[in-house]
């Protein structure tokens, strides 16, 4: 019996794609975060610990269940990656990120820069697919 003739191949088999995303650093796999990140990491995770034991104390263990199952629906609710993002306001009104007070809310947004690069609407929804791998676009040039 003959093996089938199939030319095996995967796509986005590569793990970072040079032409769509520029060379890969090295520096991020060896440097970890900064001190202060990682303890305010840290912090949030114990921080919401808390909060959830608090919570399955105070209304019984099925609430931070019931808490966990919307988020994950809310987290998973976008828009098709193109010109308009996700603005995932119920994901930021359950998590409390409604009240955070972040850079692009003083400086500027960061899609206004003049080195933004606007979405890939092809490869993000391959991203989304599964049939590529990497972020869904580049963010700056």
């Amino acid at each position: 019996m003959e093996a089938p003739k199939i030319i095996e191949h995967e796509i986005g088999g590569v793990r970072s794609d040079a032409l769509r995303f520029g060379l890969h650093g090295v520096k991020s796999d060896i440097v970890g975060s900064h001190p202060l990140e990682s303890a305010y990491q840290s912090a949030t995770a114990r921080q919401e610990d808390i909060k959830r034991k608090v919570l399955a104390n105070t209304y019984g263990s099925a609430f931070p269940l019931k808490m966990d199952f919307d988020r994950k629906i809310l987290s998973r609710f976008q828009r098709p990656p193109g010109a308009i993002p996700s603005s995932m306001l119920g994901f930021e009104a359950m998590t409390g990120a409604l009240e955070d007070f972040g850079v692009e809310d003083y400086l500027n947004d960061p899609r206004d820069s003049e080195t933004y690069r606007p979405a890939d609407t092809h490869h993000g929804m391959e991203v989304r697919l599964g049939l590529s791998k990497g972020p869904i676009h580049p963010t700056f040039i």
